[in-house]
């Protein structure tokens, strides 16, 4: 009854309001070939001690203690315990969303603050109040460009993460958006620049890069932009990683920063919720998606914050709408906030410092095992970097899990140009201890009879 609250005798109350003998006479007008005649294939029911039993078994099974080298756009990395305490107060938790600003000034404000902390990260005039994570913010933020320049076409790196490719693709064929992919340099892992020029033409909108871009390599973003303004196109920079803003100048000379927001005190959790969010000039604001809060005066001059330019379908018609994404992830943004508030400027480099050196000593450590190299080794990068083996990457991973270390992410399935290569992450959460041990197991490679 917890569960299943409709008793027979309800049931049968009901089936005599509308008129009919049972649910078969109810469902009548389903063709019998479509109706389900036998049990579902579901295991049976459990008592409640025996669910908390099953779940404790299956949580057993997770990899606690093992050490973890892996990125691509999923970041490990330290949550402050005072997070959880202020997001899971009521007054944020169960707050659905602040349509009344009179009554949810607390939320709004944590919002503006959001807001206000993304610009002074991004360079950027203006920045939404979220969106649903870095890949549909990417996305989102070409069809602005298209809006804007009233062009068609974009030009995309072929180092942006892959997954948010295939979002965008997904975006473009259903917008009657075209696209063009523009190849990597093989030596320095950045966007091929003269590949760049040539890729563009006049119904190009935009140009969107990542930085750092999926091999952790520092776009020369100046160069970028120049190229693109110089034919008329907007130039959008995606950061999956949000951290390396502490250190790696921001993305001022774009025109749209997308940036997911995963990195700034959001749990990995499986792959989500994760918090994406739009950063923009001042005279694009109003083709940007999603929710801005506003900072105003009231009748009796006392501050307060607002929903303001509001351009999602849910306030004007459908066919002037900037976005269809009807919500956002202000619970999760205002994660970010708390950690960005509790790090501050000087703790916020000083974080993105250690990430620079540990994955500097974790890059030199691996790559001078034998058969092991790293590649794109003389450019800027932030916390991740490529290595190549001689040994296969799902060989060598396994050896590696068998020693409770979760090597790097293989990257044939994206790049098979690059042979047995795996791009590898390190954090602030990775030790020394755990490099040496995975340089360790590199240097134990079999050798081919």
């Amino acid at each position: 009854m917890r569960y299943l609250p409709k008793s027979p005798a309800e049931r049968r109350a009901m089936l005599d309001r509308v008129g009919v003998t049972s649910a078969d006479e109810l469902f009548h007008v389903i063709p019998e070939e479509y109706r389900l005649r036998r049990d579902l294939a579901v295991p049976p029911q459990m008592g409640e001690s025996e669910i908390i039993d099953h779940f404790r078994q299956a949580a057993a099974k997770n990899a606690v203690g093992y050490a973890s080298f892996l990125g691509a756009g999923c970041y490990r990395h330290y949550r402050p315990v005072v997070i959880d305490s202020l997001v899971q107060r009521g007054e944020f938790l169960t707050s659905y969303t602040p349509y009344q600003a009179e009554i949810t000034q607390g939320t709004l404000q944590a919002i503006f603050e959001f807001q206000t902390m993304i610009c002074e990260l991004t360079g950027m005039d203006v920045a939404n109040a979220s969106m649903y994570d870095g890949s549909t913010g990417a996305a989102e933020s070409i069809m602005m460009a298209t809006r804007i320049t009233g062009r068609s076409h974009s030009v995309v790196a072929s180092t942006v993460h892959p997954e948010y490719r295939e979002v965008m693709s997904t975006y473009a064929q259903h917008q009657g958006l075209p696209s063009s992919t523009v190849g990597y340099d093989a030596k320095s892992g950045r966007i091929n620049l003269d590949l760049l020029d040539a890729a563009i033409t006049s119904d190009t909108a935009c140009v969107l890069v990542q930085s750092p871009n999926f091999f952790g390599v520092v776009e020369d973003i100046p160069a970028i932009a120049a190229i693109a303004h110089a034919k008329g196109a907007l130039l959008i920079v995606s950061i999956a990683e949000a951290i390396s803003l502490g250190i790696v100048r921001p993305p001022v000379e774009a025109d749209i920063v997308s940036m997911e927001a995963q990195s700034f005190g959001v749990a990995l959790s499986y792959g989500g919720p994760y918090c994406g969010v739009i950063a923009t000039k001042d005279r694009f604001i109003r083709q940007m998606p999603g929710r801005l809060v506003g900072e105003t005066r009231d009748a009796d001059g006392n501050r307060g914050f607002v929903l303001t330019l509001a351009t999602r379908e849910q306030h004007i018609r459908r066919e002037k709408a900037t976005s269809n994404i009807c919500t956002n992830q202000a619970l999760v943004a205002l994660m970010a906030t708390v950690y960005l508030t509790v790090y501050g400027k000087e703790g916020l480099r000083e974080l993105a410092r250690q990430n620079l050196a540990k994955a500097d000593f974790a890059a030199k450590t691996l790559a001078s095992q034998p058969g092991t190299r790293q590649l794109f080794a003389t450019s800027p990068r932030f916390n991740e970097f490529v290595l190549f083996t001689e040994e296969a990457p799902a060989t060598l991973n396994a050896r590696l899990l068998d020693q409770k270390i979760i090597g790097g992410l293989d990257l044939s399935r994206w790049y098979p140009e690059l042979g047995h290569a795996t791009l590898w992450c390190a954090t602030e959460l990775n030790t020394r201890a755990q490099m040496e041990a995975a340089a360790s197991t590199l240097a134990c490679a079999p050798v081919e009879a």
